[in-house]
């Protein structure tokens, strides 16, 4: 049953000095997701009581269902600004076709998610190399980041790539409304301070009260500054999402881009966490189940697609949360906010929400891991950084894409072309290492000696027998190629096919080839396909030194047990 409800786990073993930190901790991050819920809302292009929505029911069922006894589950911006663009393509921001849509995306990505987790496929994700998350990641903070520009400017900003939104602000400099920027600016220097001076504080709540005394008490809303005005209440938010073919098929692409990204956000952060808790075990596969039932539960209670965010799981994890039930204590304090307090929201400025998501994605923007990979992996730093002005100048969608592309040909291209390493003979031992590492190795000039470190297979054949030719091509006194096979796990039928050409090619040439160190499941191999009887089984050898000795004596020595060995 606990595989099922991973929650029995923490509830059949609940301790009462768990209590405090899971109160603290809920409440905390509760009245951090107040605010934040509706930013995120707005952002995603929906009216900002949507945020609260998406704050309740998800919250409860990822409790129950996921693994992670820290991860705060809810909206986030990554997938708000996906909700915007992938939506926002099919139907007018804020309409009623598009809140209906963003209702029914919740549901697909959740099935989506659900059954990635049913058919164990949470290895899909590792698809995306870290240098392609950043950069995304990277990229997508600097999108979010300008498509508030318009709130915490005060003047109205076609949608647009981040060229054209600057290019429009430019233009339109006259336009903007100076008690709405020195609200926002307000709130992010609030909110920024805070941040420096203790997590725990709730910035986000105080730049919330700050920003409706403001407008409430000097009149600002007069003076152009926008407001969120009236936010219904109640719990009335049960229904059925309305589901048709052709919106269904429209929105697969957005929902398998937010199953993805969601995932990978939330799995990064869980794990991090876990890794300062040995009380429990994060599992890939049982992650995408919670989050596809809170996704999919969610969205016939009005929610949008959620997932765990970084920020707020690292302030319940700071505040004391010990067990899921601080996710549910914040998911009560959200619908005690939904029944009572909406109307307190009345003159809460867009402006403040702006700043709420600027200054929380500001830390998505990775520079140091930028400047890191430029230092180091000059291959991985072009990937983040193709990814990155991909995303910036495609879009959202296409950058992911984009990245998912390049992850797969990195994949390619390192399966098709392997480590392959001329070793040389350390002189006085036994030893042999390869020579672009180690200097004053012995090379013979009638041996080639090759390390090949990975399986052999039809990706990487034609690769292993080229290195081969173009080495002896090299060097014609070659009269005896020696495979060090260890690093060799396996070998399919096309590499079979092609060490059979080759092994008949450089008979043609009166060149030997030589396997040492081949391990059983391949020396089988060899055996049923004929591999062995056509080159001979006293060219399967012990080791390296056991080949050279062998062919430096002149007779080469039968090895019919080694060869025939199947353990």
């Amino acid at each position: 049953m606990k595989n099922l409800i991973p929650a029995l786990d923490w509830i059949q073993n609940y301790k009462k000095e768990y209590l405090t930190g899971d109160l603290t901790a809920g409440l905390t991050v509760g009245v951090m997701l107040i605010p934040q819920g509706m930013a995120y809302s707005m952002l995603a292009g929906l009216p900002p009581i949507y945020g609260l929505y998406a704050s309740t029911i998800p919250l409860i069922i990822y409790a129950l269902f996921g693994t992670s006894r820290q991860l705060a589950v809810g909206p986030v911006a990554m997938v708000a600004l996906l909700i915007s663009s992938g939506v926002g393509a099919l139907a007018t921001i804020g309409s009623n076709e598009f809140i209906a849509l963003a209702i029914l995306l919740a549901l697909m990505v959740g099935v989506i998610q659900f059954a990635m987790g049913i058919f164990k496929l949470g290895f899909l994700v590792n698809f995306l190399s870290h240098p392609v998350i950043a950069g995304f990641t990277s990229a997508a903070a600097i999108i979010i980041g300008f498509s508030q520009l318009k709130h915490l400017l005060g003047f109205n900003i076609p949608r647009g790539k981040v060229h054209e939104i600057i290019l429009n602000v430019i233009e339109n400099f006259g336009s903007i409304n100076v008690p709405t920027l020195l609200i926002g600016a307000g709130a992010i220097a609030l909110l920024l301070i805070i941040k420096s001076i203790n997590k725990k504080i709730p910035g986000p709540l105080l730049a919330v009260l700050f920003g409706i005394g403001a407008v409430y008490f000097l009149g600002l809303h007069e003076q152009g500054v926008k407001i969120v005005k009236d936010v219904p209440g109640g719990l009335d938010i049960f229904g059925i999402p309305s589901i048709d073919l052709t919106s269904v098929t429209s929105l697969i692409p957005v929902a398998l881009t937010i199953a993805f990204i969601g995932f990978m956000e939330s799995i990064a952060v869980a794990k991090a966490i876990q890794a300062k808790h040995k009380d429990y075990e994060v599992t890939a596969n049982k992650e995408l189940i919670g989050l596809g039932l809170a996704n999919i539960i969610g969205s016939f209670f009005k929610a949008f697609p959620v997932t765990g965010g970084f920020s707020r799981t690292a302030v319940n994890d700071q505040a004391g949360a010990r067990t899921g039930l601080s996710s549910i204590i914040s998911a009560v304090l959200i619908i005690f906010t939904l029944l009572f307090l909406t109307e307190y929201f009345y003159f809460l400025p867009n402006a403040i929400l702006a700043a709420i998501i600027m200054v929380a994605v500001f830390g998505l923007i990775d520079i140091k891991e930028a400047k890191h990979l430029l230092k180091n992996d000059r291959g991985d730093f072009y990937l983040f950084l193709i990814t990155a002005i991909g995303t910036l100048t495609l879009g959202i969608e296409s950058g992911i894409l984009l990245g998912v592309v390049l992850s797969i040909a990195l994949v390619i291209y390192k399966v098709s072309y392997p480590h392959v390493a001329v070793l040389g003979n350390v002189p006085g031992t036994d030893e042999f290492r390869n020579i672009r590492r180690f200097a004053d190795l012995e090379t013979y000039e009638d041996k080639l000696i090759l390390r090949f470190d990975a399986q052999l297979y039809f990706a990487n054949s034609n690769y292993f027998k080229d290195f081969v030719i173009s080495s002896i091509h090299k060097n014609p006194r070659i009269s005896h190629v020696i495979l060090d096979a260890r690093a060799v796990s396996s070998i399919d039928s096309s590499a079979i096919h092609m060490l059979h050409d080759l092994i008949i090619d450089l008979k043609n040439q009166n060149i030997a080839l030589h396997i040492v160190e081949a391990i059983g499941p391949l020396r089988d191999k060899f055996k049923k396909n004929g591999i062995t009887d056509l080159m001979g089984k006293e060219q399967f050898h012990l080791s390296i030194q056991h080949a050279v000795a062998s062919i430096d004596n002149g007779e080469l020595i039968d090895n019919p047990v080694y060869a025939l060995q199947t353990n």
